[in-house]
């Protein structure tokens, strides 16, 4: 891999690292709570397991990511780094994906099963999950990115 290579993909896992360290800390610092017929309710990303499947992705991503860059890219583990970048990549898509879904019942609602909107009455907390949800996407993207780079360089 030539330098320019080995810099482009030492920014390309610098940007996931931000970008899942941004959305693992979003993420757990989400609550906020609400006041319903004399009822109070708190409303934050540990109530729910595919948030906190989220969280843990993200944050498996953001220490792989970190630990990756001490990893020379003339390493015998080279091709082990590979295909753990695809496990990773998997792993935040997945991860995002099913976080999405849950964000979006919250925000919209199911009519069919019952389930009433609640982004209405807990404003701050759907704000920032939906910012987390972005970071990740963010980060998915640019594994993306990294993966078909990597794929490219190695057996182009």
């Amino acid at each position: 891999m030539t330098k320019t290579g080995r810099i482009f993909t030492l920014l390309l896992r610098l940007l996931a690292s931000g970008a899942t360290l941004a959305a693992t800390i979003i993420m757990v610092t989400s609550h906020d709570s609400a006041e319903v017929l004399n009822l109070t309710f708190e409303a934050k990303y540990s109530n729910e397991s595919t948030f906190k499947y989220f969280v843990i992705a993200e944050a498996v991503a953001s220490g792989y990511s970190l630990i990756v860059l001490f990893i020379s890219s003339k390493s015998l583990l080279r091709h082990l780094v590979m295909i753990l970048d695809v496990v990773i990549t998997t792993l935040l898509s997945s991860s995002v994906s099913a976080a999405l879904a849950i964000a979006h019942v919250g925000k919209k609602g199911n009519s069919h099963a019952g389930w009433l909107p609640i982004c209405g009455q807990v404003h701050k907390f759907c704000n920032q999950v939906t910012g987390a949800l972005i970071a990740g996407f963010i980060a998915a993207i640019i594994y993306l990115v990294l993966l078909l780079y990597t794929l490219h360089t190695v057996y182009i």
